[in-house]
């Protein structure tokens, strides 16, 4: 996808006398009027239905020249009488607020009106041919969704509750721990010299009906209370005896705060960790995917197994200081598997993965991108150059025990071998390869493997890279695949092989959800999706709120680079399913490093489990099983508590309508099943209900036969 540079950042009446000239020189009549007029302006109402027919007589040609997206026109040109099937697709035409009550939108015609004919019938000679442009205007009522979102209530002791269940009636020595006694004459029963206290004579009293008596405490000179074995015999018993004035259970009291368990809202919410790299601030994926909170999670020092993810790519830049100390160098098990010298560095394969390359290469350096959304590191760099950022950004591991194996096989023109792919995949596995005549086993066996590549190839040319990908999954590593940037359905290799892990790619809507990335190639085989940025030559965005230089930041995908030209390292912005595997293949690494999962498949189940559902409900060729969520994955602590809405349609158009004081929506919508979620955001990603958040649902479905849903009170829990 397309590359920002940061170090530069678009019918008269005749009068008689002219009749009776003419009648005399025998002139040509003026020609006649068209026998149909031309083609008229005019409204076309569809109500809620999905379309119509329209039609409208006409002599000529006309071709349909203008219309908005979400009107379909068939035929869109003809000879004749204009008959035209107008049909609305009203989601793509419903703006992200749902707030239209009515679309409006305009058909453009060009017309040309041909030749007249005389009232005889006869062509006329010279008729001049007319031609304009007519506006049809097409309006469509919406359907309309209402709700109510509510907070839970919370009792804050207003009344007493005596006991457990929904009464707050206890029956007489339900769970008491005895009894409490008063005698009516303490001073003639129960007191004076000689005589038994409250406690003595109540217990005698007990005794001699041979029921048991374990400690007891006066109360008061004429009360007392005794723990007693059968608390209803007891109190048979003592309201028998006529010196007593009342004899009671000594019933359980509770403390009345909410019967409800605590929420995260009186809960202590932990502190975000922001880092303050530089361009850190631009980094909007690790917000999305609630890493504010496993950062601050990493403080308890729990990510330390040691984990390696290998970046099967274009190699990578070690001399780039933001990456120091992240990598495995040359002789620890980093490879380049190129072995013909002019797509290569020159030298053949080796054990140096240098994205090399030289003052002509006007690309950055892809495999460097890659692997800083991993692996780039917190804090002050090295000095490398004049102007250069002292701290640039952060990657998604930071202090985690986790490190990168760069394997090169992707060339200076951005092409790799399915061969040279093959042989890597099973390099990484840890399982043996013969390269340029040499055996070879990776010394740094990766957990996970990442390949930000791939192509439109036939399963059956894809069978080398599949078996390699299943090869590598049977050695216990987990093989993350690109998704493709194809912008359709056609299944991009390796990500479709049946053992590897596709990763589509989402971005920012504006709402309170991501949606699917134009891009981002769709079909059955994707499992996952991650933040991969918006397209910024067809769908240009700007939802993540920074400022560069001055202007708003795109919504694309900063991380590390170089700049060939001045030999110097650089920072890019990118967008592409290049982007978002290197999300999922961190998050997976996490996972492993902090224990939260032990091998390649609880670490995939973990990761669908937690993923946020977007579009249809459950797995769906545009998200798989939805978005990878970071915070929910690895169990990290709550850092917000913010109640709210976000609404989906089944293909992954977002929609965020107004929320009033009393949490009462209207949401006005096209035809289409929709998700409305109610739920409560606590990884301070903006997006609420997602797994292990509080979340009431509704799946409701709008159409001409169902114009108006009220959803009712969404309460999450």
């Amino acid at each position: 996808m397309a590359r920002l540079p940061l170090s530069t950042l678009p019918l008269p009446t005749l009068t008689l006398g002219l009749a009776l000239a003419c009648t005399l020189a025998a002139c040509t009549p003026a020609a006649p009027p068209l026998e149909n007029p031309p083609l008229q302006d005019r409204v076309l109402n569809l109500g809620t239905q999905r379309g119509t027919q329209a039609t409208q007589p006409f002599s000529g040609t006309w071709t349909m020249t203008g219309k908005p997206d979400w009107l379909q026109v068939s035929p869109t040109s003809g000879q004749g009488n204009v008959t035209v099937q107008v049909s609305a697709d009203r989601g793509t035409g419903t703006p992200l607020k749902a707030d239209a009550a009515v679309l409006t939108g305009l058909i453009e015609i060009a017309w040309t009106a041909g030749t007249g004919k005389t009232p005889g019938g006869a062509e006329a000679q010279s008729s001049e041919a007319q031609s304009g442009t007519a506006t049809w205007t097409v309006r469509a009522d919406q359907y309309v969704l209402k709700g109510r979102l509510r907070e839970e209530a919370s009792a804050q002791g207003q009344d007493l509750r005596v006991g457990t269940g929904p009464s707050t009636r206890q029956s007489e020595g339900e769970q008491a721990r005895g009894i409490i006694v008063k005698y009516r004459d303490p001073g003639g029963a129960a007191s004076g010299e000689g005589r038994s206290t409250v406690t003595q004579l109540a217990g005698e009293t007990l005794r001699a009906s041979a029921l048991s008596v374990g400690s007891s405490r006066p109360l008061s000179a004429d009360t007392a209370a005794l723990w007693v074995g059968d608390v209803q015999a007891a109190l048979r018993t003592l309201r028998a005896d006529p010196r007593v004035e009342y004899a009671v259970p000594n019933a359980i009291l509770r403390a009345q705060t909410s019967a409800q368990p605590l929420s995260a809202q009186q809960l202590p919410l932990a502190q975000p960790l922001e880092p303050t790299d530089q361009y850190a601030a631009l980094q909007w994926p690790f917000r999305l995917l609630g890493y504010p909170a496993v950062w601050r999670d990493m403080e308890g020092g729990a990510y330390s197994r040691p984990v390696t993810v290998a970046v099967v790519d274009s190699g990578v830049r070690y001399d780039h200081p933001d990456l120091a100390g992240m990598l495995w160098k040359p002789g620890e098990g980093a490879l380049d598997l190129l072995t013909d010298p002019k797509n290569g560095d020159g030298d053949g394969a080796d054990t140096d993965p240098t994205d090399a390359g030289n003052s002509a290469r006007t690309t950055g350096s892809h495999g460097t991108h890659v692997t800083g959304i991993i692996a780039a590191r917190w804090g002050q760099n090295a000095p490398s150059c004049a102007g250069c950022s002292p701290t640039g950004v952060v990657g998604a591991v930071r202090r985690a025990n986790v490190k990168v194996l760069p394997l090169r096989v992707i060339d200076a023109a951005g092409n790799a071998e399915t061969a040279d792919v093959a042989l890597a995949v099973r390099y990484a596995a840890g399982l043996p390869v013969t390269l340029a005549g040499r055996a070879l086993t990776n010394p740094r066996r990766a957990a996970v493997i990442n390949l930000s590549l791939g192509g439109p190839i036939s399963a059956d040319t894809a069978r080398p890279l599949c078996e390699a990908v299943q090869a590598a999954r049977d050695a216990g590593s987990l093989v993350i695949a690109a998704a493709g940037n194809g912008y359709g359905t056609a299944p991009y290799y390796p990500a479709a092989c049946p053992a590897a892990v596709a990763v589509g790619s989402v971005t920012l809507s504006g709402g309170s959800a991501p949606k699917h990335a134009v891009y981002s190639n769709a079909y059955p085989a994707v499992q996952l999706s991650a933040p991969g940025g918006t397209d910024p030559l067809q769908a240009p965005s700007t939802f993540n709120g920074g400022i560069f230089n001055g202007k708003p930041f795109q919504d694309l995908v900063l991380s590390t680079s170089w700049d060939y030209a001045k030999n110097q390292p650089t920072y890019e912005a990118e967008a592409g399913t290049s982007q978002a595997a290197p999300q999922v293949s961190a998050l997976a690494a996490l996972l492993l490093s902090k224990g939260v999962t032990g091998d390649a498949a609880s670490t995939l189940a973990r990761l669908n489990a937690t993923a946020t559902d977007l579009g249809a409900a459950g797995r769906d060729p545009l998200f798989g099983f939805g978005m990878i969520n970071a915070a929910a994955a690895l169990g990290a602590p709550n850092i917000s508590d913010t109640l709210g809405l976000r609404l989906q349609d089944s293909r992954g158009l977002v929609f965020q309508p107004a929320v009033d004081a009393l949490g009462r929506f209207t949401a006005y919508l096209g035809s289409g099943t929709f998700n409305v979620i109610g739920g409560r955001d606590r990884n301070g990603n903006g997006i609420y209900g997602e797994t292990n958040e509080p979340r009431a649902e509704r799946s409701v479905t709008l159409g001409p036969d169902r114009v108006q849903v009220d959803v009712g009170d969404l309460l999450p829990k």
